[in-house]
């Protein structure tokens, strides 16, 4: 069962990654924001790829579903903690992290 503490500690390892307040949130970045944390932690919102989200609400709902209305549909996707395992967290993270590179660094 995956946590708040588990989210910041893979998201400030992943290079580049910095931890900012963004709102009521914490949001962690490179050249962009890819995951945001409300106060509580028990969720998140990470920014995948359309494609990547469908997959994601279609493999484990129970974990993923869509922002609702239109920053669902731009692939930000709610995270229920809980329901996924330390590893798992750190794979979607990873995603999301990689989409958030700046164009010419994304591999």
């Amino acid at each position: 069962m995956a946590t708040e503490d588990d989210l910041r500690r893979i998201a400030l390892s992943l290079a580049g990654t910095v931890e900012a307040p963004h709102f009521d949130r914490t949001a962690f970045k490179v050249a962009r924001i890819y995951a945001t944390v409300p106060p509580g932690g028990a969720s998140a919102n990470l920014k995948l790829s359309p494609e990547d989200q469908e997959f994601k609400c279609l493999l484990k709902p129970a974990a993923f579903a869509p922002v609702p209305n239109a920053w669902g549909r731009q692939g930000w996707t709610t995270v229920t903690l809980g329901a996924l395992d330390e590893g798992e967290l750190a794979g979607i993270l990873e995603t999301a992290w990689r989409g958030a590179q700046p164009k010419a660094r994304r591999r």
